[in-house]
């Protein structure tokens, strides 16, 4: 069989990117979110409206930034502002999407990018920690994670909940004080699709990526997932939208 005609981050990228709808607001995180923004205002979304941590929002992704307080979050926006603003945004209701990734993700889509290991302090490995992740998987109404697939990152439980996601399942956000009818939406990953059941907030496969089968996403998925009766198959990336990333959204390949 040949190799495909892509890498593993331009799959993740694409398959993103499909998900971002036009007319709606979106918290954009550093990496792979930014090209997957980057293309979908190029594509299905050109009235995407970019959301990112320092202030920037209603960018028009022409340059691809590097960091998410740099010049290029701000490039052509709707306005200019700071942290506070936009996490005020958040809080009042204002960003309809967040996406976010993490070193690990439980089944009630619980992120963690602060510490590896069953101790805070010292820990076995430090990550980089919230930054605005907290905020964003708090108060936007959904988030969409997107992480690489294996049994270290699919995990039973978080070593530490950075981001909450379901937290420990149904009413649990509410009861920590969250707004309602919030929470993570969708998992994007090199191996999947996968989304939450409305009714136990599970982990639920939704569809595989092209060329993979049910069996290696449950093999590579460090707890049990809901598998439906039904499950579909993403599309692989087209060739317009590897020209895109290729030569407009990521020209020095920083990320793909």
């Amino acid at each position: 069989m040949s190799e495909p005609a892509y890498n593993p981050t331009e799959l993740l990228i694409c398959t993103a990117s499909r998900l971002m709808e036009d007319g709606t607001t979106a918290f954009i995180g550093t990496g792979i979110p930014m090209l997957a923004a980057a293309l979908a205002q190029r594509q299905q979304a050109p009235n995407l409206v970019t959301v990112f941590e320092f202030g920037g929002t209603g960018a028009i992704l022409e340059d691809l930034p590097l960091a998410v307080g740099e010049a290029r979050t701000f490039h052509k926006g709707l306005h200019a502002s700071g942290i506070c603003d936009v996490m005020e945004a958040a809080q009042r209701g204002f960003i309809d999407y967040g996406f976010l990734g993490g070193a690990q993700v439980d089944p009630y889509g619980n992120l963690n990018s602060t510490i590896i290991g069953p101790v805070h302090h010292p820990p076995k490995v430090r990550l980089p920690g919230s930054g605005g992740a907290n905020d964003v998987g708090s108060f936007c109404w959904q988030t969409i994670i997107i992480i690489r697939h294996g049994k270290r990152s699919f995990v039973p439980k978080v070593d530490f909940v950075t981001t909450p996601g379901y937290l420990t399942g149904p009413g649990a956000r509410e009861a920590a004080g969250l707004p309602p009818s919030t929470g993570p939406l969708y998992v994007v990953s090199n191996l999947a699709l996968l989304g939450f059941d409305g009714d136990t907030k599970w982990m639920t496969l939704l569809a595989t990526q092209p060329g993979v089968t049910v069996e290696q996403v449950v093999a590579e998925t460090g707890f049990e997932l809901i598998i439906p009766d039904a499950i579909g198959t993403n599309a692989p990336p087209s060739d317009e939208e590897l020209r895109i990333l290729r030569e407009e959204v990521d020209r020095n390949r920083f990320y793909i």
